[in-house]
């Protein structure tokens, strides 16, 4: 796959940095307004009756904070944060040495968690309803049951793909919380204070420019401004500048709108290779030599939100506004 700097998802070289830029707390949490004060009020009541926190769901495109929010509930709490992701935990064995470790009141955080094997699922649903594990032991005749109880505890589980949750598993999260796409505004706001912990300084225009790119995603504009930095300090300049943000920008392949290369290919191939469309995911996955879950998760929600495709019964069409961006009649 061609790298992408305006890739959703997080790299591991990234991790220190990403861990370095995330707020702590609510209030250094900028974006989300109706997530951030639904999210404080059920904490606050929580603390209130001196129990966890229920059970909270957290979906969304990647790269939106996530993780973030998760660590900041425990945060918030006041008690210690677990981290995993569904992949990770292949059997039930490695779910019950992870919930047995729990301390009471403690957030477990499961990544990707649409992705858990069926059969830690269903050893899921005691512990996260009443909290107790019932694991067989052995095979056969000798084969046996046993019930671990666990405290009390809040799972915190991250998805890019809500539907495929199954509906026992979705049903038992008492908090489901959507992030959407951050407004510029939020995303200039980011931007500057990743600048301040960069020890950077960056001009007002130029972080709204930086901001309107960013695909409405706090990670990519973290992302772009990492790389804009190293021009603008090769440049010999005091203050990022729109102008050096443009020609990075450029240079980064990413146009005016935010797209890159990627999202280029996608659209150019449904208008060049099948009229438009509409055309079958599958197909273009095929045609750029790209996973269809990939286009689906990581490409395509900014492409529906910022209005380049539609989703039809038959399949995937582009708009009036990418015949428009790219300069081409619809009729050709």
């Amino acid at each position: 796959m061609d790298d992408r700097i305006v890739e959703g998802e997080l790299q591991e070289d990234e991790e220190e940095l990403e861990l370095s830029l995330r707020p702590l707390y609510l209030s250094q949490y900028i974006g989300q307004d109706i997530v951030k004060e639904n999210l404080s009020i059920f904490i606050e009541a929580a603390q209130m009756r001196n129990e966890p926190l229920d059970h909270v769901l957290l979906y969304g495109p990647p790269g939106l904070g996530k993780t973030t929010l998760a660590a900041i509930i425990a945060n918030e709490m006041g008690v210690q944060f677990r981290s995993t992701s569904g992949p990770a935990i292949e059997r039930a064995g490695d779910l019950a040495a992870i919930l047995s470790s729990l301390e009471p009141g403690d957030v477990l955080f499961i990544d990707e968690i649409h992705r858990l094997p069926h059969s830690v699922e269903e050893v899921l649903y005691p512990a996260m309803e009443d909290f107790f594990l019932d694991i067989v032991i052995g095979t056969g005749p000798s084969a046996r049951s046993v019930t671990i109880d666990l405290p009390p505890f809040t799972l915190v589980g991250a998805t890019t793909r809500a539907g495929l949750l199954t509906a026992p598993l979705r049903d038992r999260f008492g908090v489901h919380t959507r992030l959407d796409f951050y407004e510029i505004k939020d995303l200039r706001n980011i931007i500057q204070r990743t600048a301040e912990i960069f020890n950077t300084k960056i001009s007002d225009d130029a972080a709204l420019e930086v901001a309107r790119r960013s695909r409405g995603t706090p990670r990519i504009a973290n992302r772009l401004l990492k790389r804009i930095r190293d021009i603008s300090q090769v440049k010999g300049e005091k203050e990022i500048s729109l102008e050096t943000s443009n020609v990075a920008l450029t240079m980064l392949q990413v146009d005016n709108e935010g797209l890159d290369h990627i999202d280029h290919k996608i659209l150019k191939t449904i208008i060049e290779g099948f009229n438009g469309g509409p055309v079958g995911l599958d197909t273009i996955a095929a045609s750029i030599g790209e996973e269809s879950q990939t286009i689906e998760d990581v490409y395509e929600p900014f492409l529906l939100q910022a209005g380049f495709i539609q989703r039809t019964p038959r399949g995937r069409m582009v708009t009036q506004k990418t015949y428009e961006h790219f300069g081409i009649k619809e009729d050709e």
